[in-house]
């Protein structure tokens, strides 16, 4: 069969998949985004590129992701709502596609007064399951969210979502799970994570719906580069979480750095068992050079 990119490849295949991410400068500055895939080369099998991540006014998705295509690198274009109606939303899924964007990540998106201009009027017209599901129609039905017809070629594009396995009520992650794979989603990526224990009770209840079956999941992981960074990921990032044990790690350890690079290999050597799992995304914000060294130590390496 043919298949729209790598990443849907190499996920029907059954390997293990890696993907990193690259987050765009806030400048206009294209070396920035070719330093970061020039050091991650060879390591992922395709590298998200964040839209205004956080809120904070950034390099655009489309213009990061259309860099990495002329590296011959294969992009996952992150696509939030909170920037943009379902015209400029619709018209950029178009634009995208024809630059030979075939991977794209829909996402709701941090509300604007987490971002640097917090007093933005914040569109959200539409949410994550609905661009997925519109983005679907115009991939498989050949039609606008309005009902008219795409007068030209349809968008053929490989289509993920989010997930946080630490949301409650879980009750409610999952049915969210479910809409965005009834949606359209082919592919997951989770919150990072650090509490594997509770990710594998979140993992037990997928594979109880048979949900695993029907979407590919990646799960994230964040090293944990300072115990700055550490305090940050536990007491203000939503949706994060971080255990007492992991914290007093980074705490008493004479290395933070190296006690985050530890944790991070054991998490990621962890997940690689957990069945229903196929493939990480790994985030190391402003920590990028050390994602090969992970990607070789925890044997991913030689299946790229």
């Amino acid at each position: 069969m043919g298949f729209r990119s790598t990443l849907e490849q190499v996920l029907a295949e059954g390997r293990f998949v890696v993907t990193a991410e690259i987050g765009p400068p806030k400048g206009a500055d294209a070396e920035k985004i070719r330093q970061k895939a020039t050091l991650l080369r060879g390591f992922a099998h395709a590298f998200n590129v964040t839209d205004n991540q956080t809120a904070v006014v950034r390099l655009s998705s489309l213009a990061a992701s259309v860099i990495l295509l002329q590296m011959k690198l294969e992009p996952v274009m992150q696509m939030t709502c909170r920037d943009r109606n379902r015209i400029a939303l619709q018209s950029d899924v178009l634009g995208a596609a024809a630059l030979g964007v075939r991977n794209m990540l829909c996402l709701t998106g941090d509300h604007q007064s987490f971002g640097n201009h917090p007093s933005a009027r914040g569109v959200f017209d539409v949410d994550s399951i609905q661009l997925l599901h519109m983005i679907g129609d115009m991939r498989d039905r050949g039609v606008f969210q309005s009902g008219d017809k795409l007068r030209a070629t349809r968008p053929e594009v490989f289509l993920g979502a989010a997930a946080n396995p630490y949301a409650d009520p879980l009750e409610l992650q999952l049915m969210r799970l479910q809409k965005k794979i009834a949606a359209g989603a082919q592919f997951i990526q989770t919150q990072s994570v650090y509490n594997v224990e509770k990710f594998l009770c979140w993992m037990d209840a997928v594979r109880s719906l048979g949900l695993d079956k029907e979407v590919h999941i990646l799960a994230g992981v964040t090293p944990l580069k300072s115990v700055k960074m550490a305090e940050r990921m536990k007491f203000h990032v939503p949706g994060a979480d971080v255990p007492d044990a992991v914290y007093q790690r980074m705490k008493s350890a004479l290395n933070p750095k190296e006690e985050g690079y530890a944790i991070a290999l054991e998490t990621l050597r962890s997940l690689k068992k957990v069945s229903g799992v196929k493939g990480v995304h790994l985030t190391a914000l402003f920590w990028e050079e050390i994602i090969p060294s992970l990607v070789k130590d925890v044997g991913l390496h030689p299946s790229l």
